[in-house]
């Protein structure tokens, strides 16, 4: 029988409530990378909302990691202790706690999006990238990492992910997409290196396969691991599906267990066709359909229970990942359940109100 939206999906020793995932979205409203109140209310609202997996946002491997200095981080034990409440408080409505971890690379430093959102220029914030190319001109241009940075950088993805594990999270998502660190080394556009880690895409994607591994030496192989791509810089001489598919492929057989398969992000100029509902659903579905066994989590304005449950009873993705509509309505996953004529999900103190 074909799983529909509010089927469980067990991954390794993790089963998901349902196939509804929160999709890891800034806040930036941390302090000194430390999660808040603030975090805590608004995570686990959603997990209390019926959400099968909530992932927590963004989450700098160091402190020059971060797109704004509102960013979670995870480069100090005081930021894991703050983030044990959160993953305790998430699983305790019984959702599954992930988080996803990451650098910014050249389009770090930037101010909070109210207040401009662009670069801050800050005096020893260091901006790094594979190659000298800035975002654009109103960036810094990043300063070329040498192998020696690679190899620390690298290592600090496995102590953020060993963090991680230490603070009660369930699932480790690490940030490969929308142009920051990683990305900027798959895609040929921000990496001109002709080095080891520059060139062909075997040695584009060389950062990647190396902190997969250091993560799963600190995180464990018993808990689900993941990466976020974007499968198309939607751009001339940009990374293109077919590229980002031998990627996947890699890290399958590297035994990573999901990809989140987003788009976009490494130039402004990229030309996104249309920007409609589920225009990035094509992507999870080749996944599915080209890589086997490894699971497929798809994003880009799903705005309804009808749409998402069609997703996964397709086959097109595994989990469904809701972004903006989980911030205009926590109860998203309750108001799909309704509709299902499923009340699983519905907390028992609320089932008074279906």
């Amino acid at each position: 029988m074909q799983p529909n939206l509010l089927t469980p999906l067990t991954i390794k020793s993790v089963t998901l409530p349902s196939r509804i995932g929160m999709s890891p979205m800034c806040t930036y409203s941390a302090q000194d990378g430390m999660a808040t109140d603030w975090h805590l209310v608004h995570l686990v609202s959603r997990a209390q909302g019926g959400v099968g997996l909530v992932l927590v946002e963004a989450t700098a491997v160091s402190p020059e990691g971060r797109i704004s200095p509102g960013d979670i981080g995870l480069w100090d034990p005081r930021q894991t202790k703050a983030l044990v409440p959160i993953a305790r408080g998430i699983a305790g409505e019984g959702a599954v706690p992930g988080i996803q971890i990451a650098h910014a690379g050249r389009k770090a430093g930037c101010a909070k999006p109210w207040d401009g959102g662009k670069p801050l220029h800050l005096s020893g914030w260091p901006i790094l990238g594979p190659s000298p190319i800035a975002f654009d001109p109103t960036y810094p241009t990043p300063s070329a990492l040498t192998v020696a940075e690679i190899k620390q950088l690298v290592k600090s993805f496995g102590t953020s992910a060993a963090m991680a594990r230490e603070a009660g999270f369930k699932l480790l998502e690490i940030h490969g997409a929308h142009g920051y660190l990683i990305h900027s080394f798959l895609s040929p556009l921000s990496n001109q290196r002709q080095d080891e880690y520059g060139g062909t895409l075997e040695n584009r994607m060389r950062i990647l396969t190396e902190i997969v591994a250091v993560c799963q030496s600190r995180w464990g192989m018993d808990l689900p691991l993941g990466v976020r791509l974007s499968m198309s810089d939607w751009a001339p001489g940009g990374l293109t599906l077919a590229e980002t598919l031998q990627v996947t492929q890699v890290l399958r057989e590297a035994g990573v267990d999901f990809v989140d398969c987003s788009s976009g992000g490494a130039v402004p100029h990229a030309q996104i066709p249309g920007n409609e509902p589920l225009y990035q659903l094509p992507f999870a579905k080749a996944v599915k359909q080209t890589v086997l066994g490894i699971k497929s989590m798809a994003v880009g304005m799903i705005r309804t229970p009808a749409e998402a449950n069609q997703i996964i009873q397709e086959g097109s993705a595994d989990v469904v990942l809701l972004g903006r509509a989980l911030l205009r309505d926590p109860y998203w996953a309750l108001r799909a359940a309704q509709e299902l004529g499923d009340s699983r999900l519905v907390p028992k103190q609320y089932r008074r109100a279906f």
